[in-house]
């Protein structure tokens, strides 16, 4: 299929993505001649990049049109609509269609409906850091295309160490790769703990720091995150996540039920194992704290998108969260 459709935010691995596209499309040779790369705010971009893509190539290889940052997901002029439904079951095999966007294309419009028909479509977007399970899925993926191999716990502290940040992962990854050098045997867990940068400062350890009531040691991770570049909404998105997990086992443990298969598929996680250690972890709270702490965190949420200063604002609320913890 030479129609593909990249979006959401995780901007690294789509530029990974694409560069492994381009790699594989377009003659070294003859890239300049037959590479274009059109800004979604061109003039006309959609109509340049179907013209460019309907263009046979020159010389070996394929031609590569990336359309970035597109907004055809969201909307399309019935104009445009138009041409797309003519141009694109006609693009020859010689060309591949790329288009990029960070937001998720509406399954609602007439254009995403005929993206979906005709491209191969992928969504680049972190993984909630809550998600371990896909985490070291990812883990694996990345060690097998950068050709290293790991042990389980190794990969377990490597989940830790750099959470969702896909940038890192790579980097690290890399690094362990110069490391091993023509080892066979996987690498151990103390290899990592020895060559990983450990970014300590999580949302995670923020969620376990309020939920401990810890005051200090919140407002210290929230100064950390915001310091290293971490969206505040992303923050407290995990932070809603996790608080949101924690209150269903919470629910399904008073409710007394003991199947961890089913507090599982109560509370969406994905690894049945892991309901002891969440259990475990809201052993000393009640019901009525966890529930207390969800309006708290939606306020905040809706705070930050009205605009609010991230620091003070996230400071504030987690005074307030961690307080509901000592009582």
């Amino acid at each position: 299929m030479p129609i593909y459709l990249y979006w959401g935010e995780d901007d690294f691995a789509i530029a990974k993505a694409v560069t492994t596209l381009r790699d594989r499309t377009l003659d070294p040779d003859w890239t300049s001649f037959n590479f274009d790369k059109i800004s979604a705010e061109q003039s006309n971009a959609v109509l340049q990049a179907l013209t460019q893509a309907m263009t046979p190539p020159f010389g070996m290889g394929k031609r590569l049109v990336w359309l970035e940052n597109t907004t055809l997901g969201q909307q399309c002029p019935e104009t445009v609509l138009a041409e797309l439904e003519r141009t694109l079951p006609a693009i020859p095999d010689a060309s591949v269609l790329l288009l990029t966007a960070r937001n998720k294309p509406d399954g609602r419009l007439k254009s995403t409906k005929l993206l979906q028909k005709y491209a191969e479509i992928k969504e680049f977007s972190p993984i909630p850091p809550w998600k371990t399970d896909q985490l070291l899925q990812q883990i694996r993926q990345v060690a097998q295309t950068v050709g290293v191999t790991l042990t389980q716990p190794s990969m377990e502290l490597l989940a830790e160490s750099v959470g969702n940040n896909s940038r890192q992962l790579y980097s690290e990854l890399e690094k362990l790769r110069l490391y091993a050098g023509d080892r066979s045997q996987p690498l151990e867990a103390e290899v990592v703990a020895r060559l990983v940068v450990v970014n300590t400062q999580n949302s995670l350890q923020l969620a376990a720091a309020i939920r401990q009531g810890q005051v200090g040691e919140a407002l210290e991770l929230v100064a950390g995150l915001l310091s290293h570049n971490e969206p505040a909404l992303r923050v407290v998105a995990t932070l809603i996540g996790q608080f949101r997990t924690w209150l269903w086992v919470k629910l399904m443990q008073e409710a007394g039920e003991r199947d961890e298969r089913a507090i599982a598929q109560a509370a969406e996680v994905s690894n049945p194992k892991r309901i002891y250690f969440l259990q475990q972890e809201v052993r000393s709270l009640s019901s009525q704290q966890l529930q207390q702490t969800l309006p708290l965190l939606l306020e905040l949420e809706l705070s930050l998108k009205q605009g609010a200063e991230e620091l003070a604002t996230l400071q504030t609320k987690v005074v307030e969260l961690c307080q509901i913890y000592q009582r």
